[in-house]
């Protein structure tokens, strides 16, 4: 028997417009061989998804590695946008094979990116319930082990000619191949809970995370309506966590190692487009004096959508 995740997403950004319009007038334009702007148009989308937050943790001392994966769900959705206003909808129907065994867990992402002029902005929240502890041939399920992370990036996109917005959400086109460096700081804070009682194991864990860290990106254009789009990061930083278990506390402040590498793929036949996101985050730090952590965040999308 399969548990149902339905949710609902409307984001109003009305409060950025101003800001971002004050922004739009003092910077330089793109170049219209570049850029083709998309403007005053609705832009609506279904999307199939696949993302999740896991974690693996390596003992120093050992070869122990015990990987923390959630019950993952598959979503399929639809969402409309307009400028800055966003509403979208999605859900882990039961028919999807992924889904059929996800009683008594949970799920939730949300993804949102923005622009100001050369600015970026991102937030994501994950809040995941029900994980799978596997190690070695060992696969046990804990229904009340939690973890949620909020968190983003604020980038700054140094060559105008290249446009994110042709990648998401598709409120550009680009029209001729264009790269550009782009710095950005990224920080995380993550919560783990657990509590089993037939292991009397009690764990309230606080994990902040942040870095520097740099990325290229490049739009590929072989021909025309095709966007072909790759980029990839490489971070430094600090981590700082703090643990309770059981009575016991620890404070642990070590440096922290971001990878991230994403690939897009789109192609639009007049006032329709379809394509693929895929991106891999891996951040990498110690949680205390013995045992260090992989934090990974996988991203799936598949779309198809209309201008």
């Amino acid at each position: 028997m399969g548990l149902k995740t339905r949710h609902i997403t409307l984001v109003f950004l009305l409060a950025y417009f101003k800001a971002h319009t004050q922004a739009h007038d003092v910077m330089p334009q793109p170049k219209l061989d570049y850029i083709a702007p998309i403007t005053n148009k609705i832009t609506a989308r279904l999307f199939f998804t696949n993302t999740y937050n896991s974690f693996t943790i390596n003992d120093r001392d050992s070869n122990l590695s015990i990987k923390m994966e959630p019950n993952k769900q598959n979503k399929i959705g639809a969402s409309l946008s307009y400028r800055f206003i966003t509403a979208s909808f999605a859900f882990a129907p039961n028919f999807l094979a992924e889904n059929k065994d996800n009683e008594n867990s949970k799920l939730f992402n949300l993804n949102l990116r923005t622009y100001f002029g050369k600015w970026m902005q991102t937030l994501d929240i994950f809040n995941e319930k029900g994980f799978y502890l596997k190690h070695a041939s060992a696969n046990v399920y804990f229904s009340n082990l939690k973890a949620f992370k909020i968190g983003g990036a604020t980038s700054y996109i140094v060559n105008e000619n290249l446009s994110f917005k042709a990648i998401v959400p598709q409120h550009e086109k680009q029209l001729k191949s264009a790269g550009s460096f782009i710095p950005r700081v990224l920080y995380y804070v993550t919560k783990y809970d657990i509590d089993d009682a037939p292991t009397a194991t009690k764990l309230d864990m606080y994990s902040y995370d942040i870095a520097f860290a740099p990325s290229y990106y490049y739009n590929v254009v072989p021909f025309n309506n095709l966007l072909l789009s790759a980029g990839v990061s490489a971070g430094i930083g600090l981590n700082h966590t703090h643990s309770k278990s059981n009575g016991n506390k620890e404070n642990l402040t070590s440096l922290l190692t971001e990878f991230n590498f994403r690939t897009s793929t789109s192609y639009n036949i007049n006032n329709a487009y379809f394509g693929a996101h895929y991106s891999y985050l891996i951040i990498n730090h110690n949680t205390d004096r013995s045992s260090y952590v992989n934090d990974n965040i996988p991203f799936l999308q598949v779309f198809l959508g209309i201008v």
